[in-house]
């Protein structure tokens, strides 16, 4: 890796024009003439790539084809094809967001021709050369071994490189980036549910920027072919306050990013969820393998009951048959591919008419798949119609080649027909393993028929069949009244790069958000400046599988988890300890301010390990436009004292504010300045939390 790192330093170093040729947008109102640039000068494109054996940076000196900017407002869109050769064209699509001064763009490169291309290879999504006093980076490692922690890295004394190679792109590295340089900003972000690298470097009073989607290609591309790199965004700011960048990202993301919620375009709004299976009395797993005909109207009678009724209802894995049609008892895991109803568990129509009841109570409903990963092939050619060419066995991992347009078409016509059937609301998907193996495979089996070069090729058709997957379950979805959205989930936090956040959400950040008060707080320090829309679970438990015992989780539990998707968890009618009254409590507090959890967000405490018990824990979440926020506090369970002092940056110098104290009712006055200078909170009992509600004069 130091050798890769080195080499590609080198290059960019060795590469890089003036700073004005490759850059970011120098500002907020510098971004409309970077946009206008793609377009009147091409050579300003920050792109490269190696070309029959040549270099060649940006996309200047080429015929022009096909020159367009769309209209104005709200975000202008354009589109740049240049002529490379006989056989290859390139072309930029890119978007310019004058409300916050925000670009992007990817690049496509495509065989117009009758033959192969010459070899393509090194195909740089973004290459600048950025001027401006000490350069910081800022951000956040990836789910994994680092579950979301932060960096903030001093360029000119260290250069910073990530790289993720599994496939799962936002596992243990995270392609989203504050970079600080001079008077300013830019928050950057690479979408590509792929490989991907990025590369940090300072220079004197220049730093070297370097992102790569695809990162190993070196291919030919035959007759019709194109291949394209990740989605690059960059939004920039002013000054170095990282509350101030995270906040205008944050405003961006949820007004522009977040996808909408259903055929009609409006706002996704928080929500909640349930799953039924940790209340059907039999022996569970990871996933509803324990739901029965038998078991959901218990739960649900129950809940209506309680008047604790959530939005969605979420039916996990271990629904379905495996695909020789047999019944699945346990091993959800190993019995995927077929997606036909389990009809031991669900006979007849009974799994949809569960959903249906569901529906006349006010709960939609949420259902897991696995498309990219197979099981029981030869059963899934017998009985479905699969192709055995269209898997790809990698150890015990057959992964389905969704760069196959024919293998897309049956993957995505299986999901619908089950969805059809069932009566799903929001497509829920999971992928349990990392699929840069079998892009491998298939590059070599590829490279032994053509005789050409072909590495690379398949990660990107597969990461692009992924993409029109999710398009064509959200099409069936805008066409039939359901749920224009996904949710995100790759063996947790596998699939959050911003271009799969256009059509998704992770309703879980990491399945390690399924453990302790320690690691949702420590998750949520970084996680949510980047991806404002997202949940966890609401128990503490040592153990992701484990339930919560007792009477339910307390107020600590649940203002830790207060995240715009809430999870509402229990057994709720077998639990016979379980307190509805503290269960109620903690669910209206959550609706009373959720309307809060997508303005901005501020850390009142520093990063804290998702072991750590030793002191506080505080965020806030301020609107600004109603005057209204938020402070929640936490004493962690050995925290020696029992007052902290928080500063409170979005108070207003001038303004009088309101405080009270949710659960002792307790009120002061104080001015923005006092709140400025310090907050004190206060807690007599360790393992507690507190939250103020804030209000504007």
């Amino acid at each position: 890796m130091k050798k890769t790192f080195l080499a590609l330093l080198f290059a960019a170093s060795a590469a890089a024009v003036s700073s004005a040729a490759f850059a970011v947008p120098a500002s907020p109102e510098a971004a409309k003439g970077y946009f206008r640039a793609l377009f009147d000068d091409p050579s300003s494109i920050p792109v490269s790539f190696i070309y029959d054996g040549r270099r060649i940076e940006g996309l200047g000196g080429f015929e022009v084809i096909r020159r367009e900017i769309g209209p104005k407002a709200p975000v202008q869109r354009g589109k740049f094809v240049c002529v490379i050769d006989s056989t290859l064209t390139a072309s930029i699509e890119a978007a310019y967001c004058a409300e916050y001064g925000q670009v992007e763009y990817t690049l496509w490169l495509e065989n117009a021709g009758a033959g192969p291309s010459k070899v393509l290879e090194d195909v740089v999504a973004y290459r600048g050369a950025v001027e401006g006093v000490e350069p910081r980076l800022r951000g956040i490692y990836g789910d994994g071994g680092k579950f979301y922690m932060p960096y903030d890295s001093d360029l000119r004394k260290k250069p910073v490189f990530f790289q993720s190679k599994s496939g799962r792109p936002t596992h243990h590295v995270f392609p989203y980036f504050d970079f600080v340089h001079g008077n300013g900003g830019t928050m950057m972000a690479i979408g590509w549910a792929g490989t991907w690298q990025a590369s940090f470097a300072t220079t004197g009073a220049v730093t070297h920027v370097t992102a790569k989607t695809s990162v190993d290609i070196k291919t030919v591309l035959m007759p019709g072919e194109r291949i394209r790199t990740g989605l690059v965004v960059m939004l920039p700011y002013t000054g170095r306050d990282a509350h101030r960048a995270t906040n205008r990202w944050r405003s961006w993301f949820i007004k522009y990013n977040l996808p909408r919620a259903n055929a009609e375009g409006e706002p996704l709004k928080p929500f909640a969820t349930a799953n039924f299976a940790y209340d059907s009395g039999l022996p569970n797993s990871d996933g509803s393998i324990s739901e029965r005909h038998t078991t959901w109207r218990r739960t649900l009678d129950k809940l209506t009951k309680e008047r604790m009724l959530p939005n969605f209802r979420w039916l996990d894995a271990g629904w379905y048959c495996d695909p020789s049609g047999k019944t699945v008892p346990t091993d959800w895991w190993g019995t995927v591919g077929a997606w036909e109803i389990d009809r031991v568990k669900w006979p007849g129509r009974t799994l949809r008419e569960a959903n249906e009841e569901c529906r006349r109570r006010g709960l939609k409903n949420l259902c897991w798949f696995e498309p990219e990963r197979v099981t029981h092939v030869d059963e899934l050619c017998r009985n479905f119609g699969y192709k055995k060419e269209w898997g790809i066995r990698t150890g015990r991992v057959i992964t389905s080649n969704l760069g196959d347009e024919e293998c897309l078409s049956w993957t995505l016509g299986r999901i619908v027909k089950a969805m059809d059937e069932i009566g799903v609301d929001m497509y829920r998907e999971d992928n349990n393993s990392d699929p840069a193996r079998s892009w491998y495979l298939l590059d070599k089996q590829e490279r032994e028929a053509f005789d050409l070069p072909r590495t690379g090729i398949n990660e990107n058709k597969c990461v692009q069949g992924h993409y029109k997957l999710w398009d064509g379950i959200i099409d069936y979805c805008r066409a039939n009244g359901k749920c224009t959205f996904v949710d995100s989930c790759a063996g947790g936090g596998g699939r959050n790069d911003i271009e799969s956040m256009r059509r998704g959400v992770p309703l879980l950040r990491s399945d390690a958000d399924r453990t302790t008060v320690m690691m949702r707080l420590s998750q949520t320090w970084g996680f949510v400046k980047w991806i404002p829309f997202c949940g966890s679970s609401t128990k503490d438990t040592d153990n992701m599988f484990r339930p919560q015992p007792g009477r339910g989780s307390d107020e600590f539990v649940i203002r830790a988890s207060f995240l715009p998707v809430f999870k509402v968890s229990g057994a709720f009618s077998h639990q016979k300890e379980l307190d509805f009254d503290l269960m109620r409590r903690n669910y209206e507090e959550w609706k009373s301010i959720n309307h809060l959890l997508l303005c901005d967000y501020y850390t009142l405490t520093p990063w804290r390990h998702r072991k750590y018990q030793d002191g506080w824990q505080a965020l806030a979440y301020d609107s600004p436009e109603r005057g209204e926020s938020i402070i929640l506090g936490f004493r962690m369970h050995k925290a020696k004292e029992p007052s902290y002092t928080v500063k409170l940056p979005f108070a207003r110098e001038g303004a009088t504010y309101t405080l009270v104290d949710a659960d002792t009712g307790e009120k002061q006055v104080r001015t923005g300045e006092e709140l400025q200078n310090g907050l004190v909170l206060t807690l007599e009992k360790k393992r507690t939390s507190l939250m103020i509600r804030m209000k504007r004069n």
